[in-house]
């Protein structure tokens, strides 16, 4: 299979992971996948276990202090990360290195849009009970999270991430428009969307969206969109 020509200065991705096969994944699919396919955006997926430790290519052991389960070593993870340095700057404003951990600053929208920005991005898939500090320090990763729960790995978690984050590069969704009228995009849910037909199961389209008047369309918009974001996550109006 012949690998997508990659447009000059477009967005790419470095992911450091143990399953690198997992990649892309559903990332290859649907706008994301066809603006991989035209070059728009890049995705370059590092096997951590080549850069494993002696025969059997060692990447993990115990927790010093004791306790359950392995720990990603330093070592092979500074290889790593040296590896997907090479032709990345340094800036972290302009290319951000992100370990995904349930410990880390939760991601939210404005962190996409930050990264849909840079150049690009080093994700590090974690695994077993995490990774050496040391080398997290060293290299000086954000931690970031999915939400308040615990996976397996982090592949689930970067892909995503980069989900969230790609299609903000302009180009890739088509209709820009649509990026700054869902949800989150100022703060507030999205209000309820409806279409075709008019009438179902004895419900209609509420009549204000039949209407052609533009302005009261959007006002009915922005207080479904309060209504709904009260309801559900009051947090957000908090903030």
């Amino acid at each position: 299979m012949e690998e997508p020509l990659v447009a000059k200065g477009a967005w790419r991705a470095k992911i450091i992971t143990l399953f690198p096969d997992a990649f892309p994944g559903t990332l290859g699919l649907s706008l994301t996948g066809k603006a991989l396919d035209m070059g728009l955006w890049a995705l370059d997926a590092l096997d951590l276990r080549t850069f494993g430790i002696g025969k059997h290519r060692n990447v993990d052991d115990t927790p010093a202090g004791g306790g359950a389960g392995m720990v990603l070593r330093a070592d092979v993870v500074d290889a790593a990360l040296r590896q997907a340095a090479i032709g990345a700057p340094m800036d972290r404003a302009r290319w951000p290195v992100v370990y995904l951990s349930p410990r880390g600053k939760p991601f939210d929208q404005a962190m996409a849009r930050d990264w849909s920005a840079a150049e690009g991005m080093t994700l590090l898939c974690g695994r077993f009970e995490g990774v050496d500090q040391r080398v997290l320090d060293h290299w000086d990763v954000q931690e970031v999270s999915l939400g308040d729960f615990v996976l397996t790995g982090g592949e689930i978690a970067a892909q995503a991430m980069i989900d969230a984050t790609v299609r903000l590069i302009p180009g890739v969704l088509g209709n820009h428009a649509s990026t700054e009228e869902e949800s989150f995009s100022d703060g507030l849910l999205e209000h309820p969307q409806f279409t075709r037909p008019a009438e179902w199961e004895g419900r209609e389209i509420p009549p204000v969206l039949m209407s052609g008047n533009h302005g009261e369309i959007a006002r009915w918009r922005k207080a479904e969109a309060l209504k709904l974001t009260e309801a559900r996550r009051p947090d957000l109006l908090a903030k």
